[in-house]
């Protein structure tokens, strides 16, 4: 979609280093190669498109099965003291390297490709100082599911999270990047560590020693200033520091290991694991796969293989290849691991599930990031765990949640009972990385003969139109589309799984708009009333019957609208169907953004109670905007069935300029205006 915006843009090539990843297409059913060829064949035209887009516009691409993009970018792009956004939230796994690295809609990706500036309001910092040492069980990831505990979902949003203290040179580079890489569990603008050693080592590692000899000539300014002040600041003890689980049905649901047995008996949830799974973007380096593997070997050396299904996948064609030629792949497969593609996999949802039906109440363990409702394989009943590589490990050969390695015993197949060691392994390959295949299309010298692969006919891809300017009018008995109740995040709004193959398709894709969001009225999902018929429908049928009678609408949401992926679609849906508003007691940073990009109200209730006002079968005018301003606060006025009305004061946040983008329509058609005067004003010349 980024890149559709793109060419809609008129530009030739984009004015930073820029690079195109498709890591969200393959999905796992039975391994690595035969899913990737599938997903190749498959998607062939999403990636003749990606293949041929880029090589016309002058950007790097890496191919099906190359990794996922923060692997390869932490491999192979971030450095110390550099500052990138990437479309995915978890763009800041490059501040294990000392990037100031930021997940963004694919709007503001192209704003930057398109040399225009990229503007962040100015984040609050929380510090996070780090003491003692990190060892045992523990990893990095307890880190990040600690602090998750503590802050929340919601406790980052507007800020930076900056690592500190002595604790830090316990931490592998990798291990700091997926601390990193979690933080936008919590909301954090981004996540950072100072410039290290074990960064250095890195780098090295990644054949990158003249870029670590030249961040160590400055390593000074890649650190804090002395006594340099923090907003908020947390102190954790890595000496003390326990393996943690989080979930389920949210990442901040933080429980330390030794007390997640009663927590697993107290709240009812299944016992028995269904499924472990390792790797992902989070957590997918060598270091990871090989304490993993460490624990596999002593399984097998007491003759068990996993209970649970167990599956790895590898962040990077490179940390594959490494992990075959060096035995940790084969150890894990020894034990009844299955090796996934490249690529994300069921972190994101793409993952064909059979061995329970939708609906039936189980429990998985991941080392991913992210485990919201349904999240991983599409049933809600699916309670999904998040810890790290060893205790997902461990778990899958005791096939039960209530199992703790580090106090209890397995079964041997000699009758014996064993426990496991400490897991272990090199935080680096001794022998160096194996790159693996070649997966990178550089773009071509001649970039003039190159055509951009899209069928007219095609369900998976379909060129933008501009969205319609503001009409300039006063809004005012508009449908509440959808009063969103509790937690409503990018993926309740547009879903993954199965709709991902729809990404460049706008219209297709649409028809997943708000469908998991609940709905206050009846407390169900994608049932609503259409105020126009009475009947009730799904909530994208509802909106394209409003929309094609000519009628805006807006949707009401409830805390922290919007949370978790950078799915800018959670933007483009709601504009496509017709949306005007989405009124909020709060939103996450990113979907703010994506909403003001696409030419929609992004506003919130001044007092948060004023969300229990709104009727989901009232009729609103939104008052203030034909003096629309920095700044300045406009009504919402909730008329009622009853004849009686609320008028509630509503805020927004939106300057100058982007209050030029919902004007125009949306920030393209502005960048695509300015883009045609520049050109008359040439042609004149």
């Amino acid at each position: 979609m980024a890149i559709l915006q793109f060419m809609s843009a008129g530009m030739d090539t984009a004015a930073v280093p820029t690079t195109v990843h498709c890591d969200h297409l393959i999905e796992a059913q039975v391994g690595g190669a035969k899913d990737l060829q599938r997903a190749i064949n498959i998607n062939r035209e999403v990636y003749d498109f990606l293949a041929t887009a880029t090589a016309k516009y002058g950007l790097g691409f890496w191919k099906p099965g190359s990794g996922i993009i923060h692997q390869i970018i932490l491999e192979n792009y971030a450095f110390p003291g550099g500052l990138m956004i990437g479309t995915d939230s978890h763009t800041p796994n490059a501040g294990g390297l000392g990037m100031v690295a930021c997940g963004v809609g694919g709007a503001d990706a192209v704003d930057v490709m398109a040399d225009l500036a990229w503007e962040l309001k100015c984040p609050k910092v929380i510090g996070v100082n780090l003491t003692g040492k990190i060892s045992g069980w523990t990893s990095p990831k307890d880190v990040i599911l600690k602090v998750a505990g503590i802050l929340t979902v919601k406790g980052g949003t507007g800020a930076i999270v900056e690592y500190k203290g002595p604790g830090l040179q316990s931490l592998s580079c990798t291990g700091m990047a997926t601390i990193c890489n979690m933080g936008a569990e919590i909301g954090a603008t981004t996540s950072l560590f100072p410039f290290n050693n074990r960064m250095a080592d890195y780098l090295n590692a990644t054949r990158r020693s003249e870029i670590a000899q030249y961040a160590q000539r400055f390593s000074h300014n890649l650190k804090a200033d002395e006594g340099a002040e923090y907003d908020h600041e947390i102190e954790i003890n890595l000496s003390e520091l326990e393996p943690h689980i989080n979930g389920p049905f949210t990442p901040d649901l933080a429980t330390p290991l030794s007390k997640f047995k009663n927590a697993v008996e107290k709240n009812g949830w299944p016992a028995e694991l269904k499924v472990a799974l390792i790797g992902s973007c989070t957590n997918s380096s060598y270091e990871d796969m090989s304490r993993a593997a460490s624990i596999a070997k002593q399984a097998k050396d007491h003759g068990l293989d996993t209970k649970s299904k167990f599956t790895v996948t590898p962040g990077s064609e490179q940390v594959r290849a490494t992990i075959e030629r060096d035995g940790q792949m084969a150890a894990l497969e020894n034990v009844g691991g299955v090796v996934l593609a490249n690529a994300c996999g069921p972190c994101i949802g793409q993952w064909d599930r059979r061995d329970v039906k939708k609906g039936e109440a189980n429990s998985i363990i991941t080392s991913y990031n992210r485990n919201f409702t349904g999240r991983n394989d599409a049933n809600p009943a699916t309670h999904a765990f998040v810890a790290s590589p060893d205790v997902v490990t461990a778990m899958a050969f005791a096939g039960d949640l209530r199992f703790n390695p580090l106090t209890d015993s397995l079964t041997g197949a000699d009758g014996k009972p064993f426990k496991f060691d400490d897991p272990s392994g090199n935080e680096l390959p001794p022998r160096g990385y194996d790159p693996g295949q070649d997966t990178f299309q550089p773009p071509p010298a001649d970039r003039a003969s190159v055509l951009v692969a899209v069928d007219p006919k095609s369900d998976r891809l379909q060129f933008l139109k501009p969205f319609a300017p503001w009409d300039g009018k006063t809004p005012t008995d508009l449908p509440i589309l959808i009063k969103a109740q509790g937690k409503c995040t990018t993926d309740h709004i547009s879903a993954g799984g199965p709709w991902l193959k729809y990404r460049g398709h706008l219209e297709n894709i649409s028809q997943n708009c708000l469908i998991g969001a609940i709905n206050a009225e009846n407390g169900e999902a994608n049932k609503i009333k259409n105020q126009i018929t009475g009947e009730y429908g799904g909530v994208p049928q509802v909106a394209a019957h409003y929309r094609d009678h000519g009628i805006k609408w807006v949707v009401i949401g409830d805390h922290n609208y919007g949370e978790g992926s950078s799915r800018e679609h959670a933007a483009l849906e709601p504009r496509f169907l017709g949306g005007l508003a989405i009124i909020t007691r709060s939103f996450a940073r990113i979907h703010e953004t994506n909403l003001k990009k696409q030419g929609m109200l992004a506003l919130t209730f001044i007092n948060p109670d004023d969300y229990e006002k709104v009727r989901p079968s009232d009729r609103v005018d939104i008052l203030g905007l034909e003096s629309f301003a920095p700044g300045k606060n406009m009504t919402l006025v909730a008329k009622h069935e009853d004849g009686t009305k609320d008028e509630i004061p509503l805020a927004h946040s939106f300057n100058e300029g982007q209050i030029a983008w919902f004007k125009a329509g949306s920030a393209l058609n502005l960048m695509a205006a300015k883009a045609k005067a520049r050109a008359e004003q040439a042609a004149q010349q």
